[in-house]
């Protein structure tokens, strides 16, 4: 291939970092032949995330190249425990630098991407190779976002032996112990000679001189939201003078005495599309029989989805002490014929080939790949994580990723009389049937997951073996669980509202699909502000309060996101269904790719 070997580093913190490399790396393998380069992923997360650039032609290759940030639930993060694993990284950076060194060297790279590793920056720079940052956030200001004096509040539902690192107190870092670590990750980032600033971003501070770390300056800790000042310095354009200069080759290289000047670019929504059979009536109704979802709500007109998803972390699994038997599911589980034959599910999220459906054509034309993932789990790093076979509880219902959500009353729907409040339960063990119905006769509470009885549910996350088992959990009516590996993007287009945590994937997947938002908020990730900046820009997002989702109070929110974002769904379905803008996406993503390939060629012209 005429453009040379690119290394493509990408965090294995989530999913959107996975999605959106995958994305890339699929415009990057669509170009001509004579500008198409070699592509390898490098990454922590399992291989099977990247399923769709290795169809076509990807490779792949598992390294340890970056930290996490602990999350003992999908919207709570352990600042103690981040900070552990940060120092215990940053021991080992040396050894693992070289690695990386060496093995550019041998596979003779002519570029590296980043997303967002700052030891890929580092490893290029040292080896003599060019590298662009493909973000909308760096790492560099999560980490100093750690020292913000907002605190996290503590989670409503009382705790129990799988979610006790939820109810560790929310503690600041001292500045003092956090800099010194975060200014190695933001040394590594100053490596890094092009910045391609996705939609939805913060202040990038390896590249703008301001502003300046650490990010909890930034933001008022009063209300958890960017000062004016920043959002007005996102609205602008970068000059020269506004960005850090060059870092030098090391003399030894190739590229020694060349230097190329550090730039910022504005990115399009890097997105996996979705399949565009799955914006027909039958590409729909396929889609949602593939779930269990009767015929009969198939119709866009009479029934309205709503998609709940916190990212596919697992499971916690509640104790079984004390509980009454659980009920039979309502007819929730299809057949083993209407399933799609699975492929190995993602830790971090639902990350799989787009389906290929009757009669439909699939958007990437792709083939039929092996997946299999390293033996080590490459998703999000939890501490105490432990999978559990139940969905539900009379009272409650577990979300992948998030802790329990109260199903108080006979009817998920909205009630008539709102009430005025809800109170805390003891989660584990459940309270007996009957003393639980009478102290809710008692307070006059219902509980508010869907807003009317038009409204059926769908819940995201759920391995296979969690699946098969529900046929005695207590979903609540008009909630069905999809399998872990469900094609994300269609299942979005099919949504008329989403329910989650704020995060890239998720976010530019609405976005596309002209998906109404409800999130819950993660306010020690920094990345949240310019996410939530994105949806007001260009979607739409209605933030719902834990203290409401954990108590099952879903209903006012999500009618109205529904409310909001009404009128651009019917016309992005219809425009869809019409193939107006069909490849658009499609058309910016290799443009991009167009744009790097020429952008690496010059800085090889010496």
């Amino acid at each position: 291939m005429a453009s040379g070997t690119f290394v493509y580093y990408c965090s294995g913190h989530g999913y959107g970092h996975a999605t959106r490399v995958s994305a890339f790396a699929c415009h990057l393998l669509s170009l001509p032949e004579e500008a198409k380069p070699t592509i390898y992923i490098v990454s922590s997360a399992p291989k099977h995330v990247f399923s769709e650039s290795i169809a076509v032609g990807a490779h792949y290759r598992y390294a340890e190249i970056d930290p996490v940030i602990v999350q003992p639930l999908a919207y709570r993060v352990d600042r103690q425990k981040s900070v552990q694993v940060l120092k215990q990284f940053l021991s080992n950076k040396k050894a693992l630098l070289d690695d990386e060194v060496r093995w550019l060297i041998r596979v003779n790279a002519r570029c590296v991407l980043s997303d967002a590793a700052f030891l890929g920056c580092l490893a290029a720079k040292t080896a003599g190779v060019p590298s662009i940052l493909i973000t909308n956030f760096s790492f560099d200001s999560v980490y100093s976002y750690l020292a913000t004096t907002f605190t996290d509040q503590i989670p409503t539902l009382q705790p129990n032996q799988f979610h006790l690192d939820a109810f560790i107190p929310d503690i600041p870092v001292p500045e003092a112990d956090l800099m010194p670590l975060v200014e190695q990750i933001h040394s590594g980032y100053r490596c890094a000679d092009l910045l391609l600033e996705l939609p939805g971003n913060i202040p990038i501070p390896s590249f703008s001189l301001e502003p300046s770390l650490p990010a909890s300056s930034w933001v008022n800790a009063q209300d958890n939201r960017f000062y004016t000042n920043i959002v007005k310095k996102l609205s602008q354009s970068y000059i020269s003078q506004d960005l850090y200069p060059s870092v030098p080759f090391p003399p030894s290289t190739r590229l020694a005495g060349k230097r190329i000047p550090r730039m910022v670019k504005s990115a399009p929504l890097l997105v996996r599309p979705p399949s565009p059979y799955v914006y027909t009536r039958e590409g729909r109704s396929h889609l949602l029989s593939s779930i269990g979802v009767p015929s009969e709500l198939h119709d866009p007109e009479a029934t309205k989805v709503l998609i709940v998803s916190f990212g596919g972390q697992v499971f916690r699994t509640p104790s079984r002490s004390g509980s009454r038997s659980p009920s039979r599911l309502h007819s929730r589980k299809p057949s083993a014929a209407d399933l799609p034959k699975p492929i190995q599910g993602l830790g971090i999220s639902s990350v799989n080939l787009p389906p290929s459906y009757p009669g439909g054509n699939d958007p990437l034309q792709l083939n039929t790949v092996s997946i299999d993932s390293p033996s080590h789990d490459g998703s999000i790093r939890e501490f105490g994580s432990i999978a559990s076979p139940r969905l539900a509880t009379s009272s409650h219902i577990w979300i992948p990723g998030a802790p329990p959500a109260s199903k108080i009353s006979g009817s998920p729907c909205l009630s008539r009389t709102p009430s005025t409040g809800f109170p805390s339960f003891n989660t584990i063990p459940p309270t007996p049937a009957q003393e639980f119905a009478e102290f809710v006769a008692e307070d006059e509470i219902e509980s508010w997951l869907l807003p009317d009885s038009s409204w059926i549910a769908i819940v995201c996350g759920v391995t296979k073996d969690q699946w098969e088992s529900q046929g005695d959990s207590e979903l609540p009516e008009g909630f069905y669980v999809a399998p872990r590996d469900v094609y994300m993007p269609d299942l979005t287009a099919v949504a008329d509202v989403l329910l989650g945590k704020l995060g890239y994937g998720t976010v530019s997947e609405c976005v596309d699909s002209a998906t109404p938002f409800v999130y819950v908020s993660r306010p020690l990730f920094i990345e949240e502000h310019g996410l939530r900046l994105l949806l007001d820009n260009e979607g739409v997002g209605v933030e719902l309060s834990r203290d409401s989702y954990e108590a099952g109070e879903w209903a006012h929110a999500v009618q109205d996101a529904f409310l909001k974002g009404q009128a651009a769904k019917i016309k992005k379905r219809e425009e869809m269904a019409a193939g107006v803008g069909i490849n658009t996406r499609a058309a910016q993503g290799k443009k991009m790719a167009a744009s790097v390939v020429e952008w690496v060629n010059d800085c090889w012209r010496i």
